[in-house]
């Protein structure tokens, strides 16, 4: 069965591009394009496509705003194709708030491995897009917040988290849950470069932790999260008794850079025991080798449960290799590892 996409674009040539990269491989079918929402809103009755691609900067209506309503109204998996400016950037963070599953950078002169390279990102997107859980997702009952009242946790421990497709609103939603005296918390994102600043922007004004753009050799502070700078891997060293973020470009790993096994395998390495981990939402099986690596050495792991995974391939990747201690909905998260860390607390 072939995946059905409707390509949204107020661009022809752009359409064009889409739709040649889109049937590369002949797994998807694009089966329609939009010059605005408008026509799009009215192909997504009549053609019923798996997948829709959808550009933010239209005329007629927003982007953002169309994304806004057929996710109220006919609930669909969206990957945004956004623009690598500071305001792209923005909008496509909002995109995936408003429920977009994921997003491509639109090609241009100077992406990196040119049209061949965007053409196979895009299509795994696509794919990754077809299996998530978009409509369980909506139909979702808001869960009941019980605020975690603390953190705390001896000096020396960390939180470390990995996630991939639908991680943005994944580790927004851990993150609102973490009160503000927990130990540091490092984060490993598949997100290309140009966005992880913009990344860390928003959860640093949605959430009560000072959260920022990893950078090589900043000092791992309570309250604070590092977000994995996009094309770079991050990595927990300690020097001068201290633990500090590492930030390398050495080979891809897991297919992915930054990649969730580099900074769990050196969590593993450096903080041991004193450590807990979280494998969210993502295609693949990045994070699952790294994560039982944290296991082996004695951290607490947790993984989101499939009923509340936009895409269940990391964690259960990681679940079934046995990296896992136990799974969780994700609003439950930030208190399992609050509660893992109060045993290190009382244990040191």
């Amino acid at each position: 069965m072939s995946i059905k996409v409707l390509v949204v674009d107020d661009s022809a040539l752009i359409r064009e591009v889409l739709s040649r990269a889109l049937g590369k491989d002949g797994d998807i079918l694009v089966i329609g394009t939009a010059a605005d929402p408008i026509e799009a809103r009215e192909k997504v009755k009549t053609l019923s496509p798996d997948v829709v691609t959808l550009d933010i900067e239209m005329p007629n209506m927003n982007g953002l705003q169309f994304l806004d309503k057929l996710m109220r109204l006919h609930p669909l998996p969206v990957v945004m194709v956004s623009t690598l400016t500071t305001k792209g950037a923005s909008e496509t963070l909002l995109a995936m708030e408003l429920g977009a599953v994921d997003f491509v950078a639109k090609p241009n002169a100077r992406l990196s491995g040119g049209l061949e390279a965007f053409g196979e990102n895009l299509r795994q997107k696509v794919r990754a897009a077809a299996n998530s859980d978009v409509k369980g997702r909506a139909m979702r009952a808001p869960p009941v917040n019980v605020p975690v009242r603390t953190a705390a946790a001896p000096k020396g421990t960390v939180i470390a988290i990995g996630a991939s497709t639908g991680g943005v609103e994944a580790i927004r939603v851990v993150l609102s849950g973490m009160p503000v005296d927990c130990p540091p918390i490092v984060i490993a994102q598949h997100m290309p470069a140009g966005f992880t600043t913009r990344f860390a922007g928003r959860l640093d004004e949605v959430t009560e932790l000072t959260v920022v753009e990893a950078e090589d050799r900043m000092p791992l502070l309570p309250g604070h999260a590092y977000v994995a700078r996009g094309d770079y891997h991050l990595r927990v060293e300690r020097s001068s008794g201290q633990l500090k973020c590492r930030l390398a470009q050495d080979e891809l790993a897991s297919g992915h850079r930054p990649s969730v096994d580099v900074l769990f395998e050196s969590v593993a390495k450096t903080v041991g025991p004193m450590a807990v981990g979280a494998i969210l939402t993502g295609m693949g099986r990045d994070g699952a080798r790294g994560l039982k690596l944290m296991r082996d050495a004695g951290a607490y792991t947790v993984g989101q449960s499939q009923s509340s995974a936009l895409v269940y391939g990391m964690p259960r990747v990681a679940f079934e290799e046995g990296a896992v201690m136990e799974q969780a909905p994700v609003e439950a998260i930030a208190a399992r590892l609050a509660a893992a860390l109060t045993r290190i607390r009382s244990a040191a």
